[in-house]
């Protein structure tokens, strides 16, 4: 439904646009001078555990990953909070210090925020960080032979449905709640090398580069000059599930891929709520949205292909790679848990294979 109202709405033709939201990348980037960009995005959801103060660190978490997955530097936020008029306040105060615990380990100031009441809460950050306009990692640009490394296990969805019905034991919940409170930090300075994190701020009102703003100096360019890795796209895994994103990510670079199912990390407990039938409603949507470009191998089984659509809370990053043994040794290293889980084709139809 959203991408059938996004696709009627008026482009706006602004040249310091260098990321907008024609290809549903991860977060908005806006030149700013010729040697700086702003990033921008913002996410919030209804709670997903119970406690209050792991909630807050899951939201912030959750918020601060498209940054991470642009290549960007988290620097400012803006809390979103919905929450009833009746509720204990107690209880906002732990939401909020959860979610200020992660915003101080990312190094991302909280300066303001706004709320509303409101009978369900909700709770979210509007985040904007810093990024070099030559280092952007956008969804297009991922090229035949490169390698899809995806960190992070899948299965955060069902377990999360499981937990609302009271049915996830104890170890299931500590896995996905560890996951989903682990910040992808470490991931992008990695892959990014650190490069930006100490690099100077420009000047705000410097006219922008042209050769910057003009059509096509998108992608090949801004990943020529990456310190560690050459990315050609990256994006992180999130409410669209490892399918859903995988599509946003072959549409806009115009390829076909290859998904090899059981080298897909899962959480423990995952497939057991499959089993069990704790399917969330947006696994069911994401299925149906995207399975119209899915081929499995006939010994794919079915626990396989529905975990590949399960919604992912701060979720990990997918990433398109030259060169995926070679990350994924260095990810691991730095104690990020990264596999390579397929491999991008030309442009082919199945555009989504899902082997065994």
């Amino acid at each position: 439904m959203l991408d059938t109202v996004l696709g009627k709405l008026a482009r706006q033709h602004d040249p310091n646009v260098l990321v907008g939201f024609d290809h549903a990348d991860d977060a908005g980037v806006y030149l700013i001078a010729p040697d700086l960009a702003l990033v921008q995005t913002v996410d919030f959801f209804t709670p997903i555990v119970d406690d209050p103060y792991t909630f807050g660190q899951i939201a912030a978490t959750n918020a601060l990953s498209d940054v991470y997955a642009m290549g960007g530097r988290p620097v400012t936020a803006l809390a979103l909070v919905c929450f009833p008029d009746k509720a204990d306040i107690e209880i906002l105060g732990r939401i909020l210090a959860g979610g200020l615990s992660k915003m101080m380990e990312a190094g991302c100031t909280v300066i303001g925020g706004h709320s509303i009441r409101d009978e369900e809460t909700k709770f979210g950050y509007s985040v904007t960080g810093l990024i070099d306009p030559k280092k952007i990692y956008a969804n297009a640009g991922a090229k035949p032979g490169d390698a899809l490394v995806l960190t992070k296990a899948l299965g955060t969805g069902v377990i999360s449905t499981a937990i609302k019905k009271g049915k996830a034991e104890q170890s299931w919940i500590d896995a996905a709640i560890a996951s989903m409170t682990t910040l992808n930090k470490n991931a992008a300075e990695v892959i990014t090398g650190a490069s930006f994190k100490d690099a100077p701020v420009g000047t705000a009102g410097r006219p922008a580069d042209q050769s910057l703003t003009a059509q096509g100096r998108a992608n090949d360019q801004r990943r020529t000059a990456n310190d560690a890795f050459p990315i050609s796209t990256m994006t992180d895994v999130t409410g669209f599930g490892l399918i859903g994103h995988a599509r946003e990510l072959l549409l806009a670079s115009d390829v076909s891929i290859k998904i090899h199912a059981s080298k897909v990390p899962i959480l423990e407990g995952a497939l057991a709520c499959i089993h069990a039938g704790h399917i969330p409603g947006g696994l069911t949507n994401n299925r149906a949205f995207a399975e119209c470009l899915v081929e499995y191998a006939p010994d794919v089984p079915d626990d396989l292909r529905t975990i590949l659509y399960d919604p992912q809370t701060a979720g990990g990053l997918l990433i398109s790679t030259p060169n995926g043994e070679a990350l994924i040794q260095a990810l691991n290293a730095a104690g990020v848990p990264a596999a390579r889980i397929g491999e991008v084709l030309p442009n082919t139809k199945p555009r989504i294979q899902v082997v065994r």
